[in-house]
């Protein structure tokens, strides 16, 4: 009988810990404590699972990529040959584990592979819209490898909803004339909204992004940043490297330690390996040709300006901007950029509250305005003239100077100074008389570091403007758009007459002959 209680008061204890502990798991799962290993696209941050902006973007393409048509297959060969996050051992499992897994939209499931699982709802922050999750799983019923959407939603995962500010999903309908219309909406809080009031939104600045995309990101920041980032030494070692690994491979299938399949398959790896090095180091070499500066992206920015104002019809012809991309060039662009949007609900209607643009964007953005290498629109008062004005930050007067000569060999443009009255924050300079158009304005001096906290009543600025009756002083008009002018040019031409290009001119786009 003695044997008998005691079993049964441990049996007891046992149950109420094993009780303890569920309901101590249960409390922390609720609170985002997730007990599994960190997924991918998570990281830690005081026990709980916070989304990791570095990896994030990779969990969102491999959603898209299925979403789009692409099977298990597929995505892992791309992510394979591509490297993506360093790796080459993508494997289908890898991609069906991330496409099944709650975790991603902001759920979690506790004993999944046993015969009473548990559901938690909302416990972590969400990389996937729950529609979008949902909509993967149905295809899974579909043959990936055959089906294929035609539809390409611009701000798919970018969107939160207004009410439980979870990131909403997409549809959309197609009239009988072929025109799609696409909606974006949250099954939650029942809340349906067209693209297009999106779309007005970005509209009214969405061309300034495009054109810093165009000349910054696409061009000159990868030209500045290879130069540091893969230095001539370093890929030449590489190829070496690869070389000598190609050689290997020869000598172990003449040893007959590979058959011809697998000598085939190890002989493609490296030579491919070995292109896409060489093609760097040809990108790397054109570079250092070119020696493109800082100081070449505010010169670029100032010319095409201008060419806007005096050359509109040839810029407009030249000049890709917002309504010429396509739907997927336009999805790209906002992937790239926007990290999230957070819209309002006022009434029933919904408004853009806050736009989240990506820290990798904005951060060399600042830099360079920091730097003075590249202008921002403000609004200002120029005499009896209101309007947006570009800005740029200060530089020093031989750094200055330098890109008023350069950009005298296209234009001729024109310098003065003005004084900004702080408390009637008006600049006193009227050059609407002269029937002139400023260019850009800068600071003289380092106020930032003179003038901390805004304590002066005066600052001074320089300011660069064209008058309406001077032309563009090349010969060609294609070189105001495919050239600017080098700094290394030891003497400046300036006259009323055309003159060709052999004056010493950078190309703004690496050609074939370029790279040749």
């Amino acid at each position: 009988m003695i044997s008998r209680l005691l079993m049964s008061v441990s049996q007891n204890e046992i149950e109420r810990t094993s009780e303890r502990t569920k309901i101590g798991l249960s409390g922390a799962i609720k609170q985002g404590h997730i007990p599994h290993v960190t997924p991918l696209g998570y990281k830690r941050v005081d026990k709980k699972l916070e989304i990791d902006y570095s990896t994030k973007d990779v969990v969102i393409r491999i959603f898209d990529l299925y979403y789009a048509g692409y099977s298990y297959k597929k995505i892992s060969n791309i992510f394979n040959e591509e490297k993506v996050l360093g790796k080459d051992k993508w494997y289908d499992s890898t991609i069906v584990g991330i496409l099944e897994n709650e975790i991603y939209k902001g759920d979690f499931v506790h004993g999944k592979k046993t015969k009473n699982p548990t559901y938690y709802k909302d416990v972590a922050p969400a990389i996937i819209s729950r529609e979008m999750w949902e909509e993967c799983q149905v295809q899974k019923k579909k043959n990936s490898r055959s089906y294929q959407r035609t539809l390409t939603y611009i701000y798919l995962q970018k969107l939160k909803c207004p009410k439980c500010n979870r990131i909403l999903g997409g549809k959309a309908t197609t009239k009988k004339n072929g025109k799609a219309y696409f909606y974006y909406y949250c099954n939650d809080c029942k809340i349906e909204f067209k693209e297009n009031i999106i779309n007005d939104y970005f509209n009214n600045f969405i061309d300034e992004l495009t054109q810093y995309d165009s000349v910054v990101n696409q061009f000159f920041l990868p030209m500045i940043k290879q130069k540091f980032d893969e230095p001539k030494e370093q890929l030449e070692k590489e190829i070496k490297n690869q070389n000598n690994k190609l050689d290997r491979i020869k000598k172990a299938y003449i040893n007959g330690a590979f058959d011809v399949k697998e000598y085939k398959e190890e002989k493609h790896i490296v030579e491919k390996a070995i292109k896409e090095l060489q093609s760097k180091l040809d990108d790397t070499d054109c570079a250092e040709e070119l020696r493109f500066t800082p100081q070449d992206i505010l010169l670029k920015r100032d010319i095409d300006y201008i060419n806007k104002l005096k050359l509109n019809k040839d810029y407009k012809e030249q000049t890709k901007i917002w309504k010429d991309y396509t739907r997927k060039e336009k999805a790209e662009l906002i992937m790239k950029y926007v990290d999230d949007i957070e819209l309002s609900l006022v009434g029933n209607k919904i408004s853009v509250n806050k736009i989240n643009f990506r820290e990798t964007i904005c951060k060399p953005y600042q830099q360079l305005y920091g730097d003075g290498y590249i202008d921002t629109t403000k609004p200002a008062i120029f005499g009896n003239i209101v309007g947006n004005i570009r800005f740029s930050n200060y530089l020093n007067e031989e750094e200055a100077s330098s890109i008023i000569m350069r950009l005298k060999q296209y234009y001729d443009v024109s310098y003065t100074e003005a004084i900004y009255y702080v408390k009637d924050q008006v600049f006193y300079f009227n050059f609407n008389e002269d029937n002139s158009a400023i260019v850009r304005v800068f600071p003289l001096k380092d106020y930032y570091k003179i003038d901390k906290e805004n304590k002066m009543e005066t600052y001074e600025f320089g300011i660069i403007y064209i008058k309406e009756e001077d032309k563009f002083l090349m010969k060609e008009l294609d070189n105001a758009f495919n050239f600017i002018p080098n700094e290394t040019n030891k003497s400046i031409l300036y006259t009323k007459d055309t003159t060709p290009i052999s004056i010493g001119v950078k190309p703004v786009k690496l050609t074939e002959n370029d790279t040749e």
